[in-house]
């Protein structure tokens, strides 16, 4: 019984340092590495598509903006020259000497025939240097006006070279609107008066209202300060307002021609804005909230990584189901290799996998100039003892000597066969014949003391070495190891003789 723990427990250890314990082996590693190497590769450039599908429909949004910003700085700067014309035709008649000698007639047909004329324009008014209404294009006896507190008035006053002046919105003549105005200058440079006429909000709410635009979407006009003129979404509380006023706001990130993407000065909303590149009196702004651009892209961006994750789970899968089977087989592979390389009832080496071995290290040691040393060991008087105590109890010497052998034989390298009925060989690469001479022996000693036969279990051995060279096979080192363990029967057994070589004279 404690030979058969002893070999149990042996048996086990071996299992071990032979390699008996679960692993992956090279391909079911590959395959999970090329999987993850797949998923990743796949993963990037998805991201890299999304991305520049991103790019390419905040692009084509940019492009829009640009294009629809373009058209209304076009269209209200064409009004606001042909209104300018007309202004310009009052303030340089007005100078004319015979003006003041024809009859007011006469004079608004000077002044005002060409004068441009649509629904939302309003009516031309002159006012003098103090600020009195003296001429109106809709009255030969207009009302008493006095302008002079207004601050297009002052600013024609004080700032001869203002040419062109945009007022702020406000409340003219019944009407929200904002005003034009001319200086009209005398010969002499002497300030005259202004000239003033005015757009409705109407035209604006009239012009924006032919476009369509999409809920969020904003247009924006401001005058060149960034007080904003007009707005859709129409909003009184942020017209009039002036954006170089707000502290969170930085003008230079929407410079002139230029877009912007984030939360803009008016409200919370996240946008792309885009200013018009134009030199005029103003400058029109137009906002698109991103969550609207990116809409698509966002239905994109689900849809194809719902695919991507359902292709990674499914690679994955295969991968961990693959991985698991080539690892099973790996296993059956091992137990096959060992049921074809193990002695059963040993657990040590079989002959087959012995001489393998010996061709492999008889080699190495050609290449290398280095000894072999081999040990061939059989057990004393077995086969009386087996014919005594049964196959059994034969059987448990067996593996009491297996188990001695093992426990003295651990290098990586050494090799511990049953060469064949109680015969043992012990191949030790890289070993002197003394030093294979102290393995011999502390083997015998370990049978001796391990031995739980009243009439003792012993072991005779013989001991070889050598360094290959031409002209020598391994066959040679297993006949002078086997004479050499004849050689300690014939003295009386329980002995180790190491055999001389090449004399093979015997030394006990």
């Amino acid at each position: 019984m404690l030979f058969r723990q002893r070999h149990d427990a042996a048996r086990k250890g071996l299992l071990r340092r032979d390699g008996g314990r679960r692993r992956w082996r090279l391909p079911a590693k590959l395959l999970i590495a090329s999987s993850i190497a797949t998923v990743i590769g796949f993963s990037a450039i998805c991201a890299s598509v999304m991305f520049d599908m991103r790019r390419g429909e905040e692009e084509l949004a940019r492009q829009t903006l640009e294009n629809l910003a373009s058209g209304i700085d076009a269209d209200i700067s064409r009004n606001i020259e042909l209104y300018d014309l007309s202004l310009r035709n009052v303030a340089s008649n007005l100078v004319m000497p015979e003006i003041k000698d024809v009859s007011k007639e006469i004079r608004h047909l000077i002044l005002f025939d060409h004068a441009a004329t649509a629904k939302h324009f309003g009516v031309i008014q002159v006012f003098d240097a103090q600020g009195k209404l003296t001429i109106d294009a809709a009255s030969f006896d207009p009302a008493p006006e006095n302008r002079s507190d207004e601050e297009y008035f002052w600013v024609h006053r004080d700032k001869p070279d203002v040419g062109l002046y945009m007022s702020r919105p406000m409340l003219h003549r019944s009407a929200y609107s904002i005003v034009l105005s001319r200086r009209i200058t005398g010969t002499d440079g002497s300030f005259l008066g202004v000239v003033v006429g005015s757009i409705r909000f109407s035209y604006f709410h009239d012009l924006f209202g032919r476009l369509t635009l999409n809920p969020g979407d904003t247009i924006t006009v401001l005058r060149r300060d960034r007080m904003i003129i007009m707005r859709t979404p129409f909003d009184l509380d942020v017209i009039g307002k002036n954006l170089a006023e707000r502290p969170r706001w930085n003008a230079a990130n929407l410079p002139e021609g230029a877009a912007y993407a984030g939360v803009g000065p008016v409200d919370p909303t996240p946008r792309l804005y885009v200013r018009s590149g134009s030199t005029n009196l103003f400058f029109v702004v137009v906002g698109k909230p991103l969550a609207t651009i990116l809409k698509l892209w966002h239905r994109e961006v689900m849809r194809i990584g719902a695919i991507m994750m359902t292709l990674i789970l499914f690679v994955v899968g295969t991968t961990l189901f693959l991985a698991r089977e080539i690892g099973r087989r790996a296993q059956a592979e091992d137990k096959l290799e060992e049921m074809a390389t193990t002695d059963a009832l040993t657990g040590l080496k079989n002959r087959r996998k012995f001489d393998t071995e010996m061709d492999a290290e008889w080699r190495r040691a050609a290449r290398n100039k280095t000894p072999v040393a081999l040990l061939m060991i059989d057990a004393d008087h077995f086969k009386t003892y087996n014919d005594t105590y049964g196959h059994q109890a034969g059987d448990q010497v067996l593996v009491g000597v297996a188990i001695c052998i093992s426990d003295s034989v651990r290098r990586a390298g050494d090799c511990a066969a049953r060469f064949g009925g109680e015969e043992f060989a012990v191949l030790l690469p890289g070993t002197s014949a003394m030093d294979a001479l102290v393995v011999a022996e502390n083997i015998r000693h370990k049978v001796e003391q391990w031995s739980e036969d009243p009439q003792g279990t012993t072991v005779s051995a013989g001991v070889a070495s050598m360094t290959p060279s031409a002209g020598l096979d391994w066959s040679d080192l297993i006949a002078a190891a086997d004479k050499a363990l004849y050689a300690a029967k014939a003295n009386g057994r329980n002995q180790t003789v190491l055999a001389s070589v090449p004399q093979l004279a015997m030394v006990a």
